[in-house]
């Protein structure tokens, strides 16, 4: 019994471990991206917006890769998907921003970055199904 608890939880560490390591990834290209756009968006956040819609692209290529058939193992998925990805994006950024610019009273600003963010997020990310779709054949959108 000892025995299958260690090995849990050295595949938990193991998780961990990827999920972490693609975290720390994806968040430096995060503040990479962020601080190359910075000096060509003013004062209207659109470094986080353009990372959220990369990010929801690649994460819709990703599930449509992966589809129904097992192209990436777990661990795989674990350091992509969770990991890097969930490093990259930043609903958090986005929400504390369009915060901000409400409280600015950029109304207008906070309408269009909460509107593109979410419809560009949701077309992206079914683009990014399709394009997977497309190039691994019908079976990878189930």
């Amino acid at each position: 019994m000892l025995k299958v608890a260690m090995v849990l939880i050295r595949l938990v560490m193991y998780a961990l471990l990827l999920v972490a390591l693609g975290g720390a990834i994806g968040a430096g290209v995060r503040y990479g991206m962020v601080l190359a756009i910075k000096p060509h968006s003013a004062d209207f956040p659109l470094g986080t917006l353009c990372v959220n819609l990369v990010g929801c692209l690649l994460i819709g290529v990703l599930a449509g890769w992966l589809g129904p058939r097992a192209v990436l193992s777990e661990r795989a998925f674990l350091f992509l998907g969770v990991g890097l990805l969930g490093g990259f994006t930043t609903f958090s950024s986005f929400g504390f921003e369009t915060l901000t610019l409400i409280s600015q009273q950029r109304l207008g600003a906070a309408a269009v970055y909460v509107l593109v963010s979410n419809v560009g997020g949701l077309g992206l990310a079914a683009a990014g199904m399709a394009a997977a779709a497309r190039t691994l054949g019908p079976a990878a959108t189930g």
